[in-house]
């Protein structure tokens, strides 16, 4: 809705024209009256209107020098003076500013008001619909500008046999010039992409936006570079620059990423992160300088929002195998879990994530120990009866996968703890058989030990035979079956998670006697314990 201003430091004149006008049904709002010219200035500089009433002679500054001012902010600005004064000086001026009206108050009609308001609305709405359409055409030519650019970067990379003679033109028209000079080339990466989507009605309108500023930036700040959208999280930024001087031209080149870098954080509130290359002069340096920046998947993992490095060469494998620590992390999680205690959950996280961070294992390698991590726990907090998730394990699997960055795991697990611990605090705040949740958590808490009946029962201030009749009820089998059970399940986890031999797992589960145990775990599994860690081998 159009905002209109009115001047005039005849007050009757403005409560007239404030209560008989009905502005809301003639499609605009009144946004604000004033009674001198200095305080209508000072309003439209936080808020423009759309629409200026004023009058000439007032104190402070005249109608005609704040029809000036606002012009000079707002060429749009539609305009009518309202005077008492038929002088013909006074049109003249108003005339040279493009006043759309002169109205005199002596002769004045609210019938014309209303005319001329609903003419200066359908004058901006026309002048609207022509912008609105102007927009929407150099949008698309931007994005279909855009979209050749992807499209030649992609032909590039994923391209056997290129022929070099009609690349290079195509190159040069999409502004590498790689016949002026050399280039060194840089990958950006989008963190929290996720999130930041969300806030975008569509993937496209967020690369538009994305592209946009990036374009603005570089013409700005480095004149000669160019960028090519490579899916929609990531982006290659070419900046001409001398190779055998690449050192200080580097320096150039990355105080253009900050550049870069601050106009997304400022307008949209994006972080990017860039890797750059080693420099590239022809077509096949150029295709392997791409290639270099995609397989970076490894260092580009452990960069922290605002990061920009150098590119480096593959890493070794770190020594320490991560599934040694497993079971560690297995055992801290289920901890905190039932025990409830939310303040735990940054601690965990922050703590092997920085394990994680120190050692720099593989990506993947990290996805797949996190992801097992998880199911684990599904399972055994099934097993325990506290939780029933409705999210299958291929979202979740697709999930974990899709996330770009380190710190991006940490943020997606915090979340993840803190829901599942909501839900289990849910369970114990609602059922009706809090003891028995109470002896699920305790066996949980103990597998390790020996663990008899009269002790949970001692423990839970039952009797111990009322104890085993209610936990049959409840939950369909009698206590000792229910913890040799979930001894079994932990023996597998200790068979498949460590390297500890059968006997000493045996003793660690509280089983006197191995012949026993190995017999228990064949009646459970089907297999003896040798054979299920060589099965799982």
């Amino acid at each position: 809705m159009y905002k209109v201003m009115l001047v005039d430091d005849d007050y009757p004149v403005i409560q007239l024209l404030s209560e008989t006008i009905e502005w809301e049904q003639l499609g605009v709002s009144l946004q604000s009256t004033h009674e001198n010219g200095a305080s209508a200035f000072e309003k439209a500089m936080s808020e423009m209107p759309d629409i200026l009433i004023t009058d000439i002679g007032m104190p402070k500054m005249n109608g005609i020098e704040l029809t000036k001012r606002l012009k000079d902010k707002n060429p749009n600005l539609k305009v009518a003076i309202l005077s008492c004064h038929a002088d013909f000086a006074f049109a003249q001026q108003a005339l040279k500013l493009q006043v759309q009206d002169y109205l005199i108050k002596d002769t004045f009609d609210p019938a014309d008001f209303r005319i001329l308001i609903k003419k200066f609305k359908d004058t901006l709405d026309e002048q609207n619909n022509k912008l609105n359409k102007h927009l929407q055409i150099q949008n698309l030519f931007i994005q279909n500008k855009e979209s050749v650019k992807e499209r030649f970067i992609k032909k590039t990379i994923e391209q056997p046999d290129i022929n070099e003679d009609n690349w290079l033109p195509e190159a040069k028209s999409l502004g590498l010039h790689l016949d002026q000079s050399a280039y060194i080339g840089s990958l950006g990466m989008i963190h929290n992409y996720g999130i930041v989507k969300e806030l975008y009605l569509s993937e496209d309108t967020l690369n538009f936006a994305i592209n946009n500023v990036v374009a603005e930036e570089i013409e700005r700040c480095y004149p000669g570079a160019v960028h090519f959208q490579h899916g929609v999280k990531e982006l290659f930024v070419f900046f001409p620059s001398s190779l055998i001087l690449k050192r200080s031209a580097l320096t150039e080149v990355i105080e253009s990423m900050k550049r870069i870098q601050h106009a997304l954080k400022r307008s949209l509130n994006i972080s990017l992160s860039f890797i750059t290359g080693d420099g590239c002069t022809n077509l096949p340096e150029v295709k392997q300088e791409l290639l270099q920046l995609i397989n970076c998947s490894h260092q580009s993992f452990y960069l922290k929002p605002g990061s920009i490095v150098e590119r480096k060469e593959p890493q070794e494998t770190p020594t320490e195998d991560l599934f040694s620590r497993y079971d560690e992390a297995a055992a801290e999680m289920r901890e905190l879990i039932m025990l409830r205690d939310e303040a735990r959950i940054t601690e965990y996280v922050s703590k092997w994530v920085n394990f994680l961070e120190d050692k720099q294992f593989a990506p993947e390698l990290v996805k797949d120990w996190v992801l097992k991590l998880l199911l684990d726990l599904r399972v055994k907090l099934h097993a325990l009866q506290l939780f029933r998730s409705q999210q299958n394990v291929e979202y979740m699997h697709n999930e974990i996968f899709e996330i770009q960055f380190l710190d991006e795991l940490k943020t997606w697990l915090l979340i993840y703890f803190k829901s599942i611990l909501t839900f289990v605090k849910e369970v114990y705040e609602q059922t009706k058989r809090k003891e028995i949740l109470d002896a699920f958590k305790y066996v949980t808490m103990n597998i390790e030990k020996k663990i008899t009946l009269d002790e949970v029962s001692s423990h839970l201030y039952l009797n111990p035979s009322y104890f085993s009749r209610l936990f049959k009820k409840e939950v369909g089998e009698t206590f000792v079956e229910y913890v040799t059970k979930m001894k079994i399940n932990r023996a597998k986890e200790l068979l498949e998670q460590t390297t500890d031999s059968v006997g000493k797992i045996c003793e660690r589960l509280g089983y006197d006697n191995q012949s026993y145990f190995i017999k228990i775990f064949k009646n459970y599994v089907g297999v003896t314990p040798i054979e299920y860690r060589g099965g799982k081998a």
